[in-house]
């Protein structure tokens, strides 16, 4: 596939990942080139530079790479703080940022997650831009 075949459809566009994730599907991109994992995926490896990225499901599962505590969240989440956002290093070695269905104090570096998705609150729907209010919310559960 070439650049000019990429439309919102595309699992290498943020339209096309989030479609994928509503239907249940963890896609990452691979560079062909290099083996870096992109997630989400995106046209171009940001490790190498190259454009021959392919795309393959990806485990939900990983560890915790990296985590801190929101007390000052957007507008639209003040009544969701505080709450846990981490860099979570997948099982097939890409890195995904997202909330933890888990209090701050009840994590740690290296324990492990699993990827889960459900549908935007009203709040979530309210706050997000017109093409992404229907896009799923994906939550790290501790396992």
């Amino acid at each position: 596939m070439t650049d000019a075949d990429l439309d919102a459809t595309d699992p290498r566009t943020l339209p096309g990942f989030f479609d994928a994730l509503a239907d249940g599907e963890l896609l990452g991109g691979v560079c062909a080139d290099c083996g870096q994992v992109l997630l989400p995926p995106r046209p171009a490896c940001y490790a190498c530079g190259s454009r021959a990225v392919d795309v393959e499901p990806q485990s939900p599962e990983g560890r915790v790479f990296s985590y801190t505590e929101v007390h000052t969240p957007p507008p639209a989440f003040a009544a969701d703080a505080p709450y846990t956002v981490a860099v979570v290093e997948l099982a097939d070695g890409g890195r995904l940022l997202g909330r933890v269905a888990a209090d701050y104090a009840d994590v740690d570096i290296g324990d492990p997650v699993e990827l889960t998705v459900r549908e935007p609150t009203s709040a979530e729907q309210e706050a997000a831009l017109d093409y992404e209010e229907d896009w799923p919310v994906h939550v790290f559960e501790l396992r």
